[in-house]
């Protein structure tokens, strides 16, 4: 979530994140970070000389924000659009990470050479929420490419992020809990030690998104986390909730 921002001339803001440790530019209109990936972060547990590639990084969001609470952590960021790529570079200028953060554009179909398979502790991704075939794409051409299925569907980019993780090394996702049997589902036979971890809007409500983590090529058991509810009653953010989205606090996973 940004929690403050500047607007400037060339149609961007300028946003603080985690309670203004991060600050990023980002487009006023299209494919803007937010809360998703501040949570997709905080569920990283990283260790030293952990290696991390987030697909889809946009201007940077969840790739600073791992960086910025792991400081033993080395991201790579993969961005296809080559205007959100430019910026996801300048962000990392911006907050000083350019010795621990590389942006690099590129699809993930067919990844750029400094990008190898078997490669990664860790992928992390906020894929598209919506199929190809869903009315509730978006019209906007940089904000459809983000959040609708192009090329590869569901189960490609599955695959694709799995190719790039090392043997047993995790991929960790955040997506729309309506889509989660297909997640699931892609996931059989490639990937075990599947952990799923709701974010409940508010209490007594059914969620909209989970955190998902699953170990390549394990054969765990599935594990159904208590998850977090964002939103008190009067509509702020939970005690929690707060912690983990200005304070950088850790999700308990």
């Amino acid at each position: 979530m940004s929690e403050a921002f500047a607007m400037t001339s060339d149609g961007l803001t300028t946003d603080d994140f985690l309670g203004g440790a991060l600050r990023l530019r980002q487009p006023v209109r299209g494919l803007r970070g937010g809360a998703d990936g501040v949570l997709l972060a905080a569920a990283v547990r990283a260790s030293v000389g952990m290696k991390v590639l987030d697909v889809g990084t946009g201007v940077g969001v969840v790739a600073l924000c791992l960086a910025r609470r792991q400081p033993d952590l080395d991201v790579d960021g993969l961005e296809i659009q080559p205007d959100l790529a430019a910026l996801a570079r300048e962000n990392v200028k911006l907050n000083g990470m350019e010795q621990r953060v590389r942006i690099l554009e590129g699809d993930l179909a067919q990844p750029p050479d400094a990008i190898a398979p078997n490669s990664y502790d860790m992928v992390v991704s906020n894929p598209p929420y919506f199929a190809a075939d869903r009315s509730m794409a978006s019209p906007k051409k940089e904000r459809a490419t983000g959040r609708t299925e192009g090329a590869l569907d569901l189960a490609g980019w599955v695959r694709c992020c799995l190719r790039l993780v090392k043997p047993r090394g995790s991929l960790c996702v955040i997506f729309r809990a309506e889509r989660l049997a297909s997640l699931l589902a892609t996931l059989q036979g490639r990937a075990g030690d599947i952990l799923v971890y709701p974010l409940w809007p508010r209490q007594g409500q059914a969620a909209k998104l989970v955190i998902v983590t699953a170990r390549k090529g394990s054969r765990g058991a599935l594990t159904l986390h208590p998850g977090l509810v964002l939103h008190d009653a009067t509509g702020a953010y939970s005690e929690a909730a707060e912690a983990i989205l200005r304070g950088g606090a850790a999700l308990p996973i």
